[in-house]
């Protein structure tokens, strides 16, 4: 429906309709020829002029397009008089129908006005969106503003008002009113569907933005004798446009001959009488319709109102999507500066600090820590100094111990060992730490040397590192180690593999060809590990081998494993849980380690039933398994005894011909139907309530955790092959889970692995000048997903990863993608010998410690287990960065690379070989 015109319902006759296109006909003419005498005598040719309009264009006070209202109007962008050409002879973004063509006289002369025609389309439901946003703010102006409009039409907007009178035919509307009236809702569904999808194109949105200008800007107009100009139809821009260029400053025409005046003023009469004439005529039609209209006025109101709703709604809805798209366009923009930025800064120094995924406050609430499940926690003293001041001058001073090169402050607790009450189980072999850490240092031994390289150092390594020869006294007829010069020789074997681990561990591989090392068993617990030989041979078939052995049980043996690149780490199975997650390892190893898993009701036995994977296999190869003496043969049976009851499978006994030795191999159940079948409930099954999962401090239990069934949670199955375990999440991650980041923990999980990937590869392996040539043992001190280490899957190294006792318990997510590690409180020291690892990795570590613990112990504690020549990167907020920065540089450390940006930093530091002077007395 026009702006201004009102609704007509009466039926003309067919003689009715030709003489009115005639008459308009001949007043258009004379309308063209008017203009033309009082512009120029050079203008265009008549006939554009003579084209009848079904597009009314209204303007604005300095001529510009401002809004159209034909029935099937598109937005015209406002432009400038400069931008005018645009209008002369490319119409830009009108319609087709905007100007109606010469040969639609010959469907007027048929009797079929060509408005009415547009009226009966416009109700079915052919506008476009931004008709309809038109419509819309048409639809706003009251019954009363519509009323005042038509009566202020001027004299010089006739010819237009008549022409939007004769397409508007509501009779033809009514004649229609009742099939419409049930499918005009599903029409107005369908516009506003067109509507919404023309708002994701980019020309449909320029195009709308004008229509919003002016609804913001416009207020609605009069169309009485507020309106000065008239409307001008497409053929009449260039009419315009040229009459602009006759002009003079002054506005005057530049032909002003009197003559030619006078008659144009008597024709501007006779067009004044002949216009009133035919506005007295239209308005007695105007009359006679409305009288017509009489009949139907209650169901063209309903119908009005119906459509002025849906415009509103149209509009109201247009407005919505139009602010939505220009807020997800904001979106996308800001994004994309975002990722722009990253990029930009992955490739500069830029990304060292920048990049780095924040852990979320809120992951805290979703994930258990090794803090809030123990017992037995110490309370810490908080750091209450700000770390700025003195570090540089720190007097540090050699650590005076007994152990002297060795020494390992929570394993030499020498004061808390005199206080122990019995050492039955071990006791004196377990974590006893002072109750604030040392600030000294511990001196280097006597002749030390940079170590040999793997993969030569599995076979031998320099003497004065480890200058231990007892071992070599007591284990040199097994093959364990002998001297050789300058350098301790590694002959590959061991107790029960005197001719080669590589054989030994062939000959595991076919008694159960289900083991597939490097594919089923990929994690392996190697328990008395001796010096570490069969882990060291393991890394030959894909497979990674927690070793560990009590310290001076066997004089430095783990200190041999680690010189030689080989993980392993100082414990014992005594009165505490082992420092791992339940159900991890693949596979259990202990070769001849005399260990008594029968003792104490078999609580040694059921801590490795823990840690051991439902279908793992347990690996025992003893002299109780193939001698008879009196002794062995006592605990072979009750070793028998013993894993029945715990419904242990015993696969296979199988004897190496070549060592001469033989192993039992054991398999753990998968469900919990022989727990329920027993005669007898010994062991008994743990409490519902005993986290299986739960470490530190907390005491060994003689009783065991069922298996899990429920096949979402971990256990239930057994993980993908290596190493299609390392990518991919576990099956076991709940998506309603938040991850340590924010996200879902799947979504989370590759977030990490993809960051860490990126970072390693693109600034650890050139931007930090670290020969990777050099590293074997890595550390990363702060492991959330294991992201770190398996960036490094292609490189030979091995990454232990340490989950902090106070952090989300994420240890056994690194085991399950195929890696391992240990948890751990950095404001203790770590259970290593000195000088143990290459490489250490803190992210955003020493920002958390500060708030429990001082960091120049954790700062000693890292000079202590680096290697001379070793490597420290530190990531973390810039003030942590600062005052670690300032601790290495008292600790004659080279610091290689500090930067920091946007309150983010990073460090890469080296170890000298710098030592103080003075002593510091260690109790």
């Amino acid at each position: 429906m026009a702006i201004g015109g009102k609704s007509r319902g009466a039926k003309r006759s067919s003689s009715a309709s030709y003489a009115s296109t005639v008459t308009t006909v001949v007043f258009v003419t004379l309308c063209v020829l008017a203009v033309w005498m009082l512009t120029s005598n050079s203008v265009s040719s008549p006939k554009t002029a003579t084209r009848t309009a079904t597009r009314a264009t209204v303007t604005d006070t300095n001529g510009d397009v401002a809004f159209s209202g034909s029935n099937d109007e598109q937005p015209i962008k406002i432009t400038e008089d400069k931008d005018r050409a645009e209008f002369e002879d490319n119409p830009g973004q009108l319609p087709d129908d905007a100007v109606k063509p010469d040969d639609d006289k010959k469907s007027e002369s048929d009797g079929k006005d060509s408005a009415v025609k547009e009226t009966k389309h416009g109700l079915q439901g052919k506008e476009s969106a931004v008709e309809e946003t038109q419509h819309g703010l048409r639809g706003k102006e009251s019954a009363e503003e519509h009323e005042k409009q038509k009566t202020q039409i001027s004299e010089e907007s006739v010819l237009t008002q008549n022409q939007e009178t004769k397409q508007i035919i509501i009779p033809k509307e009514v004649e229609d009113s009742k099939q419409r009236s049930n499918e005009e809702p599903n029409k107005i569904n369908q516009k506003v569907n067109n509507n919404s999808n023309k708002l994701d194109s980019s020309d449909d949105q320029d195009q709308i933005r004008p229509v919003e200008k002016q609804q913001v800007n416009e207020k609605p107009k009069e169309r009485g004798a507020d309106k000065k100009k008239k409307k001008k139809t497409k053929g009449d821009a260039g009419s315009d446009k040229k009459m602009k260029k006759t002009t003079t400053m002054s506005g005057k025409p530049k032909d002003d001959d009197p003559e030619k005046l006078k008659n144009d003023t008597e024709e501007m009469e006779d067009e004044q009488k002949r216009n009133k004439q035919q506005q007295n005529q239209e308005q007695q039609e105007i009359q006679m319709q409305d009288m017509t209209n009489a009949t139907f006025s209650d169901e063209t109101k309903n119908k009005q109102n119906e459509i002025l709703n849906a415009t509103d709604a149209l509009s109201s809805l247009l407005k919505t999507s139009t602010s939505q798209k220009t807020a997800e366009k904001d979106i996308q923009n800001e994004a994309q500066n975002q990722e722009t930025k990253q990029q930009n800064e992955s490739t500069t120094e830029g990304s060292l600090g920048n990049s780095i995924p924040k852990e979320s406050s809120e992951s805290k609430k979703a994930w258990k820590s090794q803090k809030t499940q123990s017992e037995n926690e110490k309370e810490r003293r908080r750091d209450e100094s700000n770390g700025n001041d003195g570090f540089h001058s720190y007097k540090w001073k050699l650590c005076n111990h007994t152990t002297g090169p060795d020494y390992i402050p929570c394993l030499d607790n020498l004061k808390a060992l005199k206080k122990l009450k019995t050492t039955k189980h071990f006791e004196h072999r377990e974590r006893h730490c002072p109750e604030e850490g040392p600030t000294c240092l511990v001196p280097l031994p006597f002749g030390y040397k940079k170590p040999i390289s793997w993969p030569k150092s599995r076979d031998k390594i320099w003497y004065h590192n480890v200058p231990h020869t007892k071992l070599a006294e007591f284990k040199g007829h097994q093959n364990w180690v002998k001297v050789s010069g300058e350098l301790l020789i590694f002959p590959g074997g061991g107790t029960q593999f005197i001719h080669g681990a590589l054989h030994y561990i062939d000959f595991l591989q076919q008694t159960v060809p289900n083991i597939k090392w490097g594919k089923r068993s990929r994690v392996v617990l190697d328990v008395g590990c001796g010096v570490a030989s069969f882990g060291g041979f393991l890394f030959d078939r894909d497979v990674l081998t927690m070793s560990f052995a009590p310290k001076d049980e066997h004089e430095a043996q783990v200190q041999f494993a680690l010189e030689r690149g080989i993980p392993a780490i100082s414990a014992v199975m005594g009165s505490q849980r082992l420092p791992f997650p339940c159900r991890v390892f693949d596979l259990v190893h202990c070769a001849r380690c005399r260990v008594p898993w029968h003792n104490e009701k078999g609580m040694l036995l059921l801590e490795l039933n823990r840690v051991l994977r439902p279908g793992g296999y347990f690996v025992w190869s003893a002299t109780p398994v193939y001698q008879k003496l009196p002794e062995d043969v006592e605990i072979w049976k009750a070793m028998s005894a013993l894993t029945k009851s715990i419904c242990w499978e015993l696969v296979t006994i199988k004897k190496d011909k070549l060592n001469s030795v033989a192993a039992a191999i054991y398999r753990k159940p998968t469900t919990n139907e022989c727990y329920d079948q027993r005669p007898e409930n010994n062991p008994p099954m743990c409490d519902e309530n005993d986290d299986a999962n739960a470490v530190w401090h907390v005491p060994l239990r003689a009783c065991m955790h069922r298996v899990p069934i429920n096949q979402a949670e971990r256990g239930s199955r057994w993980p993908a092959n290596w190493p299609n375990r390392l990518q991919k999440a576990p099956y076991w991650l709940n998506r309603s889970q938040m991850g340590i980041y924010g996200k879902p923990a799947p979504q989370d999980f590759a977030k990490d692995y993809e960051h860490w990937t990126r970072v390693v590869s693109k600034l650890y392996m050139s931007g930090l000048g670290i020969s990777w040539s050099n590293v074997r043992n890595v550390m990363d001190m702060r492991a959330v997903y294991g992201g770190f280490a398996a960036a490094l899957k292609d490189i030979k190294v091995w990454v232990m990863n340490v989950v902090n006792f106070d952090s989300p318990d994420t240890l056994p997510i690194i085991y399950e993608r195929g890696l391992f590690g240990i948890y751990h409180d950095w404001c203790e020291s770590f259970s290593t010998y000195p000088r143990s690892y290459d490489l250490l990795h803190a992210d955003h570590l020493f920002s958390k410690l500060k708030m429990r613990c001082k960091l120049q112990p954790v700062l000693a504690e890292v000079d202590r287990i680096v290697r001379p020549g070793g490597k420290l990167i530190v990531r973390d907020e810039s003030s942590a960065i600062s005052e670690v920065e300032n601790l290495l540089k008292s600790l004659h450390w080279e610091v290689h690379l500090t930067f920091s940006k946007d309150k983010e930093g990073i460090l890469s530091a080296q170890k000298g070989d710098w030592r103080p002077t003075t002593y510091q007395a260690v109790i």
